[in-house]
């Protein structure tokens, strides 16, 4: 019996060796002058190599959805960061200050390529990173803010919108957009106009990028977002969660990047 006993325990603890966990660490790092607060998950029972992920915030900043996302990512064995693109960790809480701090970040893409090019470099310097693939991932705000860095010829794999913006004033051109693109989006979302949509189409056309755009039906903006709704109430936003939305285009964004990194 003492043996048996013995027995389970050390196969307990192998198990438990070989498995892993999900880590989920903060992490402070600098662009420029500013210090910025992310956070850092990834599956330590994975002795490999493997894509970095870089995920970028809604308008309300860096918050515990944004790491939810990288832990779910976590689980499908990349290294995910979620990155701070405002500075300090700063986070909104009424949509008129959310919609001051993207703007402020819209209105200089300069700052904004350097805070997110700290972040990638964080990310690729990271010992479970394989540095040469990279892809970034955002939502509302994030969302456009990925699509942005990929039209401004960031060397990354992928990009992957979740209702993001997707007016610019930087159109792509031929041969600058390195990245592969899917953009998900809602077919109820009233923050993007089909004007929009045929514009950013008619743009990826153009330049000849490797993309792809899906539309969800009965989907509204912030569709991935479970606080969505909460949101909606109190501030009488047009968003909402929509479950089978969000499952879906998770999984869209699954095959998407094993596409990518295979």
């Amino acid at each position: 019996m003492k043996r048996l006993f013995l027995s389970l325990l050390l196969l307990l603890f192998w198990n438990t060796q070989a498995f892993g966990a999900i880590i989920g660490e903060p992490v402070m790092y600098k662009a420029g002058d500013f210090a910025m607060q992310g956070y850092l998950s990834y599956d330590d029972g994975i002795s490999e190599k493997r894509p970095g992920i870089l995920v970028v915030h809604e308008w309300w900043g860096h918050n515990e959805y944004a790491r939810a996302r990288a832990r779910k990512l976590a689980e499908l064995g990349y290294t995910a960061l979620a990155v701070d693109m405002y500075g300090d960790g700063k986070q909104a809480d009424h949509p008129s200050d959310a919609g001051k701090f993207a703007a402020a970040i819209r209105q200089n893409m300069e700052a904004a390529t350097e805070r997110f090019e700290a972040a990638l470099q964080l990310l690729q310097k990271h010992p479970t990173v394989d540095p040469e693939h990279i892809a970034a991932i955002g939502y509302c705000f994030g969302g456009g803010l990925v699509l942005q860095m990929a039209r401004r010829g960031l060397d990354l794999d992928g990009v992957v919108s979740f209702h993001g913006s997707l007016a610019t004033d930087n159109p792509a051109v031929p041969g600058v957009i390195k990245a592969r693109i899917l953009v998900c989006d809602g077919a109820d979302d009233k923050m993007v106009t089909p004007e929009q949509i045929q514009s950013f189409l008619r743009e990826m056309k153009r330049a000849g990028v490797d993309y792809k755009f899906i539309s969800y039906p009965g989907a509204k903006h912030s569709f991935t977002n479970p606080g969505a709704d909460i949101y909606a109430e109190k501030f009488n936003i047009p968003v909402a969660y929509n479950a089978e939305a969000d499952k879906r285009s998770w999984q869209d964004m699954q095959d998407f990047l094993q596409e990518t990194f295979k």
